[in-house]
């Protein structure tokens, strides 16, 4: 047992160096890419956003999308029906806004999920008059370059797409919302400068002519993952997606404990669905780290009842756990450098994202396991099966 422990807590010490170093480069990209010029490149934009139901702070998310520091960009609000509940704001949205805004009634989805559903109709009525397609979510707050900062890599005609990630930033607060932002930032560091990103939903800007050249709509055709759907496409075409990280998207809410193991488990079992081998390595992963603490601090507890010396296991296991709170410090060095006008809510929630990141592996753990066992989610109120990566279905109740 003992030889097991120190060969988990070497090991683990080793991945924990290494990933603080890969913190620090995180950091130094994201201060390189900031300071970089946004360019020339301004092609037609088609920005599509798929809405369900009305949300906190869904009308300030909504009318984000209208106030970019962009020429020519057309929104595309889609949506399953006028019943759903969020149909008069996204009127009232269209009204106020300077550039055009379409108001895009998808019906109800029948061989994948909703958000893929009213994605297609949106593409399709969008045409060919764009050069440029953009993805984004209604939970998320843009800034006012976010959209030409997403768009200027594509002047690179050679490149797959380009994509970001969210940053959840607690409203009221609370354990479970941090807990929920310390989880989600590990995911958006894992991001970077080279050939395993994957696209994400909520900020993804892709050639027209590419979305075409992969079959990006058949790829959706039975999904409920636009956004890994779109990755397996771009990666079986050899195609690279570029991360950027100034384009991270602060996005704001609030989740009680059911709705923080709904959410995480939820992305896990999305990513054994569509991407198992990243699945495969994140659970292994986290199984070595949690077993190196667990097995340690019994270690500890073990010595202290029998009376013999024990306390190098504590401080050993104390020393795993401060390199994952410096990462996360890093973390939220890089962030209040890319989310500027959101300093003071991201300071007065620091320990979220330093104490709560020892934390987190053990979330992970728990997710990947009922990953592995269960294909069933819950998003936006619809509950799915996923049978496969292309195959989708509705359960009831």
């Amino acid at each position: 047992m003992l030889t097991l422990f120190y060969l988990l807590v070497l090991e683990q010490i080793a991945q924990g160096l290494y990933s603080l170093w890969q913190g620090v480069l995180w950091l130094r990209m994201a201060r390189r890419r900031l300071s970089q010029p946004t360019g020339f490149f301004t092609p037609r934009v088609a920005l599509f956003c798929p809405v369900k139901g009305l949300e906190p702070g869904l009308e300030e998310n909504l009318a984000a999308l209208t106030l970019f520091d962009y020429p020519e960009y057309e929104i595309f609000l889609a949506v399953s029906g006028v019943e759903d509940p969020c149909y008069r704001l996204l009127e009232h949205v269209a009204a106020l806004s300077k550039h055009p805004v379409h108001i895009v009634r998808a019906g109800r989805a029948k061989d994948c999920g909703e958000k893929v559903n009213n994605l297609r109709a949106a593409v399709e009525q969008a045409g060919e008059k764009f050069d440029v397609f953009v993805f984004t979510d209604s939970d998320g707050r843009p800034t006012r370059r976010w959209l030409a900062r997403l768009v200027a890599p594509l002047a690179d005609s050679h490149l797959g797409a380009v994509t970001t990630f969210r940053w959840l930033i607690p409203l009221r607060g609370g354990f479970w919302s941090a807990l929920a932002s310390a989880w989600n930032a590990s995911t958006a560091t894992y991001l970077g400068e080279h050939n395993n990103n994957f696209c994400w939903g909520g900020g993804t800007a892709i050639r027209r002519q590419r979305f075409e050249e992969v079959r990006a709509a058949e790829a959706w055709s039975g999904s409920v993952s636009d956004d890994y759907s779109l990755t397996n496409a771009l990666r079986h075409a050899g195609y690279k997606i570029e991360f950027v990280p100034e384009c991270l998207v602060a996005s704001l809410s609030d989740v009680d404990a059911r709705g923080f193991f709904e959410f995480t488990t939820r992305q896990l079992i999305i990513t054994r669905v569509y991407a198992p081998r990243l699945w495969k390595i994140a659970a292994l992963g986290h199984v070595f780290y949690c077993a190196a603490v667990v097995l340690g601090l019994g270690l500890w507890a073990g010595s202290l009842v029998a009376g013999l010396p024990g306390m190098h296991f504590l401080i050993l296991i104390l020393l795993l756990l401060g390199l994952a709170a410096i990462r996360g410090t890093l973390r939220l060095a890089a962030v209040l450098d890319l989310l500027p006008e959101w300093r003071d809510t991201l300071l007065a929630y620091a320990w979220a994202w330093t104490l709560l990141a020892p934390v987190v592996p053990f979330v992970y753990l728990y997710n990947a396991a009922v990953a592995a066992f269960s294909r069933k989610i819950r998003w936006r109120g619809i509950r799915y099966e996923l049978v496969s990566a292309h195959q989708t279905r509705q359960i009831a109740g």
